[in-house]
């Protein structure tokens, strides 16, 4: 799935961490990464996911346990996906938070198909609805929108791919912020592939900072239907920050559940 400056108030702290943090890092994400790509959900298949994502400053910690991700292939090139996150927020020192977090939903959108010369593109926006308490710091207290660009291409084993993306981020002390991240990765089975991204934020708040910083991850397939998914990092430049993902994939196609009828695309029974 997020992924802030220092505020004088607690609540505005931690109000920041959830807005440039975790959230922000659910909304870039291309699970175990922040860095997404460009390629949807095939038609008529699903993707479920079951995480952990989490961050620590040193003001404490926040995430989401468990976040639930739902991503379907609704038309070709265009992928449904939608995010509901049990949030949490422990300040040091100060007692856990725990709660429903803002929800995502988004289209995923391929714009043009890898070549031998070209690369894949597409876009994803989405938008954060402020379902979550921003008095408990458990959401961003505002409706946010986030608008990337995503480039893929690959070469045997490997793969590579990342972009650039804007977010609107309205509210008292807030100020809207850019994403610029890239990745590379290689499989070294069918079962293994490891992969490592660096990224850059800028500043999120008025008084916040930009910060650099890296992640590194693999999936494990330990089948065609389950995946495991795993990332960890920490800030370069900036804030300090780490942050960590681990998660639980299962790919499912929906004609199992609505098998064709006579060739003309699922039924329901």
């Amino acid at each position: 799935m997020g992924r802030g400056g220092t505020l004088l108030t607690l609540a505005g702290r931690w109000r920041t961490l959830v807005v440039a943090g975790l959230l922000g890092t659910c909304l870039e994400a291309g699970p175990p990464f922040f860095t997404d790509d460009p390629e949807p959900v095939e038609l008529h298949h699903m993707e479920l996911y079951l995480s952990w994502m989490g961050a620590r400053t040193p003001g404490g910690a926040s995430g989401s346990l468990p976040l639930v991700e739902f991503n379907a292939g609704i038309l070709p090139d265009t992928q449904f996906h939608l995010v509901a996150p049990l949030a949490y927020a422990k300040p040091a020192g100060e007692p856990v938070t725990r709660g429903y977090g803002d929800t995502e939903v988004g289209l995923k959108v391929r714009l043009l198909h890898e070549t031998e010369v070209l690369p894949q593109v597409g876009i994803f926006p989405l938008v954060e609805v402020p379902t979550g308490s921003a008095e408990r710091g458990l959401g961003a207290g505002h409706t946010q929108v986030y608008l990337p660009l995503w480039l893929q291409k690959s070469w045997g084993p490997w793969t590579s791919y990342g972009g650039y993306g804007w977010w609107r981020n309205p509210g008292e002390g807030q100020r809207n912020w850019h994403y610029l991240g890239w990745l590379l990765q290689r499989d070294l089975s069918a079962r293994v592939t490891l992969g490592g991204e660096l990224f850059r934020r800028s500043a999120a708040t008025l008084d916040g900072v930009a910060s650099s910083g890296f992640n590194v991850g693999a999936i494990l397939n330990l089948s065609e239907r389950d995946h495991i998914l795993v990332s960890a990092g920490r800030n370069l430049s900036g804030d300090r920050e780490s942050h960590v993902y681990l998660g639980y994939q299962m790919t499912l196609s929906l004609e199992a559940v609505w098998p064709p009828a006579s060739g003309r695309g699922p039924a329901r029974p």
